[in-house]
């Protein structure tokens, strides 16, 4: 097996000119079948660790906050929801992308079909 021989047809393949567009609408159909997903599990994700955080520094009230037991109480309540959003944003993030899949699964097999005539 000539790895050097692979790694010119990738290449070669890499930068050939795709004079396909069904090949580009192929890839714009899978990207917003999954954009969806990836944009709502991204935000979740952020809003949640930051919320987290802000509990976990409002319960030490060394940082934030002045140390009270309101505080330590609200530090703790705010960690507690930062902790259930990151638990749920991997499963809520697989059911979007299901959906995302569903929606345009007809679109992308047919457009496949197509490509994989065509060749």
């Amino acid at each position: 097996m000539n790895t050097d021989k692979i790694y010119a047809e990738q290449m070669a393949n890499e930068y050939a000119p795709k004079d396909t567009t069904k090949v580009v609408a192929l890839r714009k159909l899978d990207c917003k079948a999954k954009l969806p997903a990836q944009i709502a599990a991204y935000s979740i994700g952020i809003v949640s660790a930051l919320v987290l955080g802000l509990g976990m520094c409002l319960s030490m009230g060394v940082v934030i906050g002045t140390g009270t037991a309101f505080m330590s109480v609200l530090g703790i309540v705010l960690g507690v929801i930062g902790i259930v959003g990151v638990s749920v944003n991997y499963p809520l993030y697989k059911k979007l992308l299901a959906a995302g899949k569903q929606k345009y699964a007809y679109e992308i097999m047919e457009l496949a079909k197509e490509i994989n005539n065509q060749e």
